[in-house]
């Protein structure tokens, strides 16, 4: 599957390495073109999943604010919940598009 936007493929793994949580994609990390990707600053904690990590996405040349987000240290609870570890897996808003 890929994560792409404007035609630009932000992330590509076979679909049996990505992992659904809540109906989003979460993409292995070494799937990800991370030089596509820029830390964000904006803040969440989620209750059951813990702190996330935001980050803006590059198209081109516009940057595409808190489009992708993963969590870097999940709590560990968490894990039996999504069924296996997703530490660091990126995930996308809805205008990046994830195709088979």
């Amino acid at each position: 599957m890929k994560a792409v936007v404007d035609g630009i493929v932000i992330a590509d793994a076979p679909a049996e390495d990505l992992i659904k949580i809540e109906g989003n994609w979460y993409f292995p990390p070494e799937s990800v073109t991370a030089n596509l990707l820029v830390e964000s600053a904006t803040p969440y904690t989620c209750a059951w999943k813990g702190e996330c990590q935001y980050f803006s996405v590059r198209s081109g040349s516009t940057v595409l604010q808190d489009r992708a987000w993963s969590y870097p240290r999940p709590y560990a609870e968490s894990f039996e919940r999504v069924g296996r570890d997703y530490s660091n897996y990126v995930a996308f808003w809805k205008d990046v598009q994830i195709v088979p």
